[in-house]
């Protein structure tokens, strides 16, 4: 171990190193240089700059649901921290591993009330499993190492380190060693049996996937349960990760809307909840009720989150006597034709569909425009399906881009909203400048359209000019394939679906990133 001396700072991007963290995605300012300084001093670390801190901390989130270790964020007092609160919101919601270091003014200066001083530890808590403020240079190592271990800890999630800058600029007596994380705890033998016996009761069954469940591990598992038992496999709305394609069991998403998952629910008069908990509503409406599971339906819990999914569902294939080759075939294995004509969402999604290639990364911030998608895709390649797990819109575009750093060989699709991409776009520079597979789909509707039907449920039929302009991303219109290519990414516009083709197709055959404006009728 380097113990020569050394600052606070080193001693913190030593310990990351260490630990297993080599990546860092950053929107630094003064408070954070003598940290910049120490990114140049300590080989090792792969540094990446966001030119907007929802860029940041929603790549350090789509880089730790394909890595599966944390990445830094590294940010500038509390206000930076704010700009990237929305996507740790989602990281929060996906379970993913992420590592916020914030910068803040030295000890002894805060109390001078300076203009950027504020509560960070309180910005923090909401989106953090775990927060701690440094003390001092000295266990600033160990406060890294700790922070490290609380985010890889089951099930995984965001921890906040704030760094005041002279606990960065004084002597340390070097790095730390790594602390190894909490591991998933058991499942309960009662909950085991309580499982078993609804699959064996005759009556139909669901299982509910969540979270690790959706890994290859799990899901190989619950084909096993599924052909034995006939259950149907189920998950939900908005996942973190799941794969899909040939040699995967077909899993079907709980639908959006509260009332169609109330229908679907009705007929299952038995739920097994795997890595999740029971569904809610997306939304409170006027005359519902949150929770969506009818009061006929019995809920089994046989694993939470934090729990041991893989093993719990290995011992519930065994105890229903599961035959242990059995598989259940995502779909037909002929894949979606390329679709031809008007280009609409259905031939939006049917394109994606036909033309992924094996290995993608399919990063879903679609909204509205991608609900064809999901069943259309069930014949396609192999591929890793990422969702946008807590609904704080601008995470798509950051989350490819930390995929694609995890994954720098595996091509990635960004399957996006264009009101939603207009939170983050800024990702689209960062592609450009660390040169990143990422193929961008932006389904331009030019308009917030969740937010149009929500006004029908609403009974509001005919919105008034009040609520159709502030719906609307028209007057003027945006223009995507300008926007990208000041952002560095080559960028073409499709207004039918054999158009959509070609460029999809050209743009997966090019290294690099590339942004298709597909013009929606």
């Amino acid at each position: 171990m380097h113990t020569s001396a050394m600052n606070g700072a080193e001693s913190l991007i030593r310990t990351a190193l260490a630990c297993g963290s080599d990546v860092c995605f950053t929107n630094p300012g003064t408070t954070e240089l003598h940290l910049v300084n120490a990114l140049d001093a300590v080989p090792g670390m792969r540094t990446v700059l966001g030119l907007f801190e929802g860029v940041c901390t929603g790549a350090a989130d789509g880089y730790a649901r394909m890595a599966d270790r944390p990445a830094l964020t590294l940010l500038h007092l509390g206000p930076g921290l704010a700009n990237g609160l929305a996507n740790l919101h989602n990281a929060r919601r996906a379970f993913s591993p992420v590592v916020n270091i914030i910068g803040d003014h030295p000890t002894w200066h805060r109390a001078c009330d300076p203009p950027l001083a504020s509560d960070i530890e309180s910005l923090a808590r909401p989106v953090s499993r775990w927060v701690r403020a440094a003390s001092s240079a000295r266990t600033l190592a160990g406060d890294t190492a700790s922070a490290i271990a609380a985010a890889r800890s089951a099930p995984g999630g965001v921890a906040t380190l704030v760094v005041p800058a002279d606990c960065a600029w004084d002597a340390a007596p070097g790095p730390a060693a790594a602390l190894a994380p909490r591991s998933a705890a058991p499942f309960e033998a009662a909950a085991l049996a309580q499982a078993a016996a609804a699959l064996a009761s005759g009556e139909p069954c669901a299982l509910l996937l969540g979270h690790r469940a959706l890994r290859s591990p799990g899901l190989a598992q619950a084909a096993r349960i599924a052909a034995a038992t006939g259950c149907r496999l189920l998950c939900d709305t908005f996942v973190s990760r799941i794969e899909r394609g040939p040699g995967q069991p077909r899993v079907d998403k709980l639908p959006y809307f509260p009332e169609q998952v109330r229908e679907l629910l009705e007929k299952i008069p038995h739920v097994v909840l795997v890595g999740t908990r029971a569904p809610v509503a997306f939304f409170g409406y006027r005359g519902a009720q949150g929770p969506l599971l009818p009061a006929s339906c019995r809920v089994h819990a046989l694993a939470g989150p934090a729990d041991d999914v893989d093993g719990a569902l290995e011992a519930l294939a065994e105890r229903v006597g599961a035959d242990r080759g059995a598989l259940l075939a995502a779909s037909a294995v002929e894949r979606p034709a390329r679709p031809s004509g008007a280009l609409d969402v259905a031939a939006l999604g049917q394109a994606l569909a036909a033309l992924q290639p094996e290995g993608a990364i399919v990063v879903d911030e679609a909204a509205t425009s991608g609900f064809p998608y999901w069943v259309q895709s069930t014949a396609a390649a192999p591929s890793t399906y990422l969702g946008l797990t807590g609904g704080a819109i601008g995470q798509g575009l950051p989350c490819a881009t930390g995929a694609a750093l995890a994954c720098p060989d595996r091509p990635v699709i960004a399957f996006q909203a264009d009101g939603s991409a207009l939170y983050t776009a800024q990702a689209l520079w960062t592609q450009a400048r660390e040169g990143l597979n990422v193929t961008t789909i932006l389904c331009s509707n030019r308009e917030y359209r969740i937010l149009r039907l929500e006004l029908g449920r609403a009974d509001v039929p005919r919105p008034g000019p009040v609520a159709r302009s502030l719906t609307s991303l028209r007057e003027p219109d945006i223009d995507w394939v300008q926007l990208s290519r000041g952002l560095g990414v080559p960028a073409a516009r499709a207004e039918t679906a054999d158009t959509l083709v070609a460029k999809l197709e050209r743009a997966l055959h090019e290294p690099g990133p590339h942004l298709i404006e597909a013009v929606l009728s």
